[in-house]
């Protein structure tokens, strides 16, 4: 059984990896919207900022689920 509560808290820590790769590709746009019309710049920076931090909100939500299942279902 313990063995499934590891595999169990590895899955939820993958959580990671997808706000990883949406953090990245939401960067990589706004530069490129960036470069294409300098003058919205304010506005492109605010709309990358709240697109990461919900990104990594995921991140962190996963990574409290894998630590709750870790201490919680031994």
């Amino acid at each position: 059984m313990t063995g499934l509560i590891a595999v169990g808290a590895g899955f939820a820590v993958f959580t990671g990896i997808g706000a990883g790769i949406g953090i990245g590709v939401a960067t990589s746009k706004a530069a490129e919207a960036i470069a294409r019309q300098p003058e919205a710049k304010g506005d492109i920076n605010k709309a990358l900022l709240l697109g990461c931090a919900l990104a990594e909100a995921t991140a962190i939500y996963g990574f409290v689920v894998a630590l709750l299942i870790i201490l919680f279902l031994k």
